[in-house]
């Protein structure tokens, strides 16, 4: 039967059924989190429910991606309220990829966590503060509400302080009061500039914002805007307010690390995309200046920390942070060309920070230590496990033909059509990519060329699971590189929605409203 000869109220409910595919993956993890919190002492049950729940979710975010890739934007507002009233959760490309990247990092996190836990491990809450984890970041990758964006946030800080306090050792401890307070400091510069918007412009959905905020006083949406740019900057890690993150990353177990660097900042650094270059882009013109600096400084400044470090995590975390000044760049440089190159570059961090850190952690329980200057020899016991982490490092630092090569591509090429201050962008990410790589290739030497200080401890049984699941990541990683011409078709596609939300805001139902109006 056509689709043509089906009743009314049937295809009515089919649409219906395709909008719910904004909201089931949020709703997939939290209600997955509570069910795993009652499942918590079934021991390997409590695993196979995550993975589950995971999978789903991934289906789910695949779907989503393909209506929208078809379709353009998708909207579902609770209530069918139009804002300011009703909360709407409003996907695009670059929000649909990145919930979908985030989804399937987390796949191979839960099964990567396997090796370190034990039985003593059992029923500590793992597996649904995960869960919640994740909820917080899809939710706030799909959120079209600014005040949403601040719950989801604050779940994320929920959970996200749950993971790193467990163990419950001083170092852990130490980790978590830094990470909460940097961040419950950014927190409350959010929940000002939120206060403000809303007095200035009756209005958090960002769809109406976009509409409204023209006709807003600009010295105080300029205002406004700096204070968003202050606090999604300390979530995102951003230079000079990125100390916090080097001095916590490394504290719990290395699959809580490895799920923290490839999707916490990326939040902060969507954040900071969406609101400056979307929501208030003039605004964004009279911080330009300020992004510029950012940019150049989180660019060189980290992997130069990265060079002086010598804890393989803490080292690792100041690659994280460079990566954040790629994005930087692309927001100082609001083309087309250079937001789709900050966009893949957050898909690229997401998936080559997650595996970094997982095959740190592995590297860690073969040395027996966690300073590359007590590790060594690692080449000659496992060759695989080197193999692994310099491909990596080299995604990291943009080597062709690696996924992170393409993103910097885009920025350069983008710095270069701007010229001016575009130049001083394109020394930048060029001088970044040569200092990670030597911050890498200095970690890979010590940690497998020199000889080791002691005898190598043998591979475990468990290693194994471990390494198949950084080896996934960055099988995915090589073979994203080699055929990029899909993900830079659709980060263009995403770019320009970004640039130009004439789609989002109709997706909200607010095109056909004029400002100031509401039914």
């Amino acid at each position: 039967m056509s689709q043509n000869a089906l009743p009314t109220a049937m295809i009515e409910t089919l649409t219906a059924i395709g909008d719910w595919l904004v909201v089931l993956p949020i709703v997939l993890a939290l209600m997955g989190g509570a069910l795993l919190l009652m499942l918590r002492q079934t021991g390997k049950l409590s695993l196979l429910a995550a993975l589950v729940v995971v999978g789903a979710i991934i289906a789910c975010d695949i779907g989503l991606l393909i209506r929208i890739a078809a379709e353009g934007p998708v909207s579902m507002t609770m209530g069918r309220w139009l804002p300011p009233f009703g909360i709407s959760l409003t996907a695009d490309i670059f929000g649909a990829a990145f919930a979908l990247a985030a989804a399937v990092v987390t796949l191979a996190v839960l099964a990567y966590a396997e090796i370190e836990r034990g039985e003593p491990e059992q029923g500590d809450g793992f597996h649904p503060l995960v869960l919640l984890l994740l909820g917080g970041v899809t939710g706030a990758f799909l959120t079209g509400d600014l005040f949403n964006l601040y719950v989801w946030f604050e779940v994320m800080l929920i959970a996200s302080f749950g993971l790193l306090v467990l163990g419950g050792g001083a170092a852990q401890l130490d980790g978590a009061v830094k990470y909460g307070f940097l961040n419950f400091l950014a927190t409350t510069l959010f929940l000002l500039a939120l206060g403000l918007s809303y007095g200035l412009l009756g209005t958090l959905n960002m769809a109406d914002i976009m509409r409204v905020a023209p006709m807003a006083d600009p010295a105080a949406m300029a205002g406004i805007a700096a204070l968003l740019l202050l606090a999604f900057g300390m979530k995102a890690a951003a230079f000079p307010i990125n100390a916090w993150l080097p001095a916590s990353y490394h504290t719990p177990p290395a699959a809580v690390s490895a799920l923290f660097a490839g999707l916490l900042t990326k939040v902060g650094a969507y954040a900071l995309l969406r609101a400056l270059v979307a929501i208030l882009p003039a605004s964004r013109d009279l911080l330009e200046p300020v992004l510029l600096a950012l940019a150049i400084g989180t660019l060189l400044v980290a992997p130069l920390g990265a060079i002086a470090e010598t804890n393989l995590r803490r080292a690792l975390g100041f690659l994280v942070i460079g990566g954040i000044g790629a994005v930087l760049a692309g927001l100082a440089l609001p083309s087309p060309a250079a937001i789709a190159g900050a966009g893949l570059y957050i898909f690229h961090a997401i998936v080559t920070m997650t595996a970094l850190y997982m095959v740190a952690g592995l590297i860690e329980r073969r040395s027996g230590a966690r300073d590359s200057r007590q590790m060594g020899g690692l080449y000659a016991a496992d060759s695989g496990l080197s193999v692994l982490f310099f491909v990596l490092i080299l995604a990291a630092a943009g080597v062709p033909p690696l996924l992170g090569f393409w993103p910097k591509l885009l920025l350069i090429e983008a710095g270069l059509a701007a010229g001016g201050w575009g130049y001083g962008l394109v020394a930048a990410l060029v001088a970044n990519a040569v200092l990670t790589l030597i911050a890498g290739t200095r970690l890979w030497a010590h940690i497998f060329w020199r000889n080791a200080p002691e005898a190598v401890a043998p591979r475990r049984h468990r290693d194994g699971i471990g390494f198949a699941a950084a080896g996934l990541l960055a099988a995915a990683i090589v073979a994203a590189g080699l055929w990029p011409n899909p993900l830079i078709a659709g980060a263009h596609m995403a770019a320009a929605d970004i640039v130009d939300p004439a789609h989002y805001v109709a997706a909200t139902g607010l095109a056909a409203v004029e400002p100031g109006e509401r039914e």
